[in-house]
Formats: structure tokens, C-alpha cells, sequence
């Protein structure tokens, strides 16, 4: 994962509040609870949803790159034994040295877990 220094982090905090960003998640926000009041979802759960899609949204990058292949994984095969192999990089993996190897597998299990845990709130907040 590519560190970000903090320079660069505030330069992206700044230009989220130059475009309105804070005030479009609000007014989004309230669309979702008005429709999760609608909807009979509770409004804490809504609200917790779109806390995470909004810290998903900052994040951004790699992050966003690596949720859409696992997503395209679990949409495609569901969950599978075989997840980290799979979304090995090989090539890349092939150049670490064995306690590199260990820590590259394990940062990646991390990052499918956590991608894991975003799929299934993601699909629970849609009814599916």
C-alpha cells in the first residue's frame, strides 16, 4: 500500500472542503435516513453504513481498486477457500524474499477481511 504523506492528505482535505463535499454528504445523509425511516431500516444502522462509504470514499486509491476486485470475486464465485491466492499479485510475489512473502500474505488477508466485512454491510443495507 502507498503511503501518503501529510502534506498531500491535507491538500486533499482542503480541496474536499473547497467542492462542498461535507455539505453534499449531508444533505445525501439525509435522503438515506428519510428513506431508511420509509423503508422501516433502522436509522443508526443507515447512519453507520454511510459513515463507512464516506471513509471508503476518502481513502479512495488503492483501496477502492482492490474492494472492486474482491467484489468482482465474491459477485462472481462467492466466497471461495482459495481468496488470497487468487488475488495475489504473482509476479510481485514471485521478487519477495520469504519473511517479505509472510508479510505481503498476511497484509493481504487483512485487506480481504476487511473488504469482506464492507461487501456484506454493503449487501445487508440493500436487502439482498
Amino acid at each position: 500500500m502507498k503511503e501518503r504523506s501529510l502534506k498531500t492528505v491535507a491538500k486533499e482535505a482542503k480541496n474536499r472542503l473547497k467542492s462542498g463535499f461535507w455539505e453534499n454528504c449531508k444533505s445525501e445523509l439525509a435522503g438515506e435516513v428519510a428513506r431508511a425511516r420509509t423503508a422501516g431500516v433502522s436509522e443508526s444502522r443507515t447512519c453507520r453504513y454511510f459513515a463507512g462509504k464516506v471513509t471508503c470514499t476518502i481513502r479512495g486509491g488503492d483501496d477502492d481498486a482492490f474492494y472492486n476486485k474482491v467484489r468482482a470475486l465474491l459477485l462472481s464465485e462467492g466466497e471461495v477457500s482459495d481468496a488470497i491466492g487468487r488475488l495475489t499479485d504473482k509476479e510481485y510475489f514471485a521478487t519477495l524474499s520469504y519473511e517479505d512473502k509472510q508479510r505481503y500474505t498476511l497484509t493481504l488477508s487483512e485487506r480481504y477481511l476487511k473488504a469482506l466485512e464492507r461487501f456484506r454491510r454493503e449487501r445487508e443495507f440493500e436487502g439482498r
